[in-house]
């Protein structure tokens, strides 16, 4: 393998490395979104069969 192969190769390695790393970041780090309780959204609503 000649040297420009070798440093194409590890600069991909690194670079999908780097952002595969950064978005696990994000998701561990992100503050969890309120989920809606669907016992409380319908309270008012009856259901007609």
């Amino acid at each position: 393998m000649n040297a420009s192969a070798l440093i194409l190769m590890i600069s991909v390695q690194v670079t999908v490395t780097a952002l595969t790393a950064w978005f696990f970041y994000r998701v561990l780090v992100s503050k969890p979104r309120p989920e809606p309780d669907s016992y409380t959204d319908n309270d008012g609503e009856t259901e007609e069969r």
